[in-house]
């Protein structure tokens, strides 16, 4: 496993361009960490997101016009097994990947909040929402929010060596 960092500082890195770091690298799997918050401080827990289906078409228009820009490439027709972005059954077959995507996004998403009960944390479950970090990835992406920095408890766990080694390890 190669793990390419979006950032290894805590210097804002704007959404969009975390996601084109993992497609200029041709990643296989995009995983956005993050911690959460909520008002009151009581939530706790767990939870993993994936693409909301609702962003699929937008997401689906997004990736039609960048990848017009192939047709200015000399033999792009060999270079890309005859996609052609105009062609409707291109598209149908782009769609079919970003299905394919969200399938194994969701499937992915499963398995950790699996693993985070079996380690004794609280699972949130598996959610779908419309994150802009999550909309231009071309691999099976997912957000996972760690525990709430809100709740005094958990903060005071994933601070330490232990509970970072325990998420890290369910997530793994």
């Amino acid at each position: 496993i190669k793990g390419i960092y979006t950032r290894t500082t805590d210097k804002f890195v704007e959404l969009g361009e975390r996601a084109e770091i993992s497609n200029r690298e041709n990643a296989d799997l995009f995983i956005c960490i993050h911690c959460n918050s909520s008002p009151g401080g009581s939530a706790y827990g767990i939870e993993t997101y994936a693409m909301g289906i609702s962003k699929s078409e937008a997401n689906l228009n997004v990736a039609k016009r960048e990848n017009a820009s192939i047709l200015l490439e000399d033999n792009y027709e060999k270079n890309y097994n005859g996609f052609n972005p105009n062609s409707p059954e291109s598209n149908i077959v782009f769609t079919l990947y970003q299905n394919a995507f969200l399938e194994q996004s969701l499937s992915l998403a499963a398995k950790i909040q699996h693993e985070v009960g079996l380690a004794g944390r609280y699972d949130r479950g598996v959610k779908q929402e419309r994150f802009l970090v999550l909309w231009r990835t071309t691999m099976p992406s997912i957000l996972i929010e760690t525990g709430f920095l809100t709740n005094p408890n958990e903060e005071a766990f994933m601070k330490t060596q232990e509970g970072q080694n325990i998420i890290a390890t369910a997530i793994f």
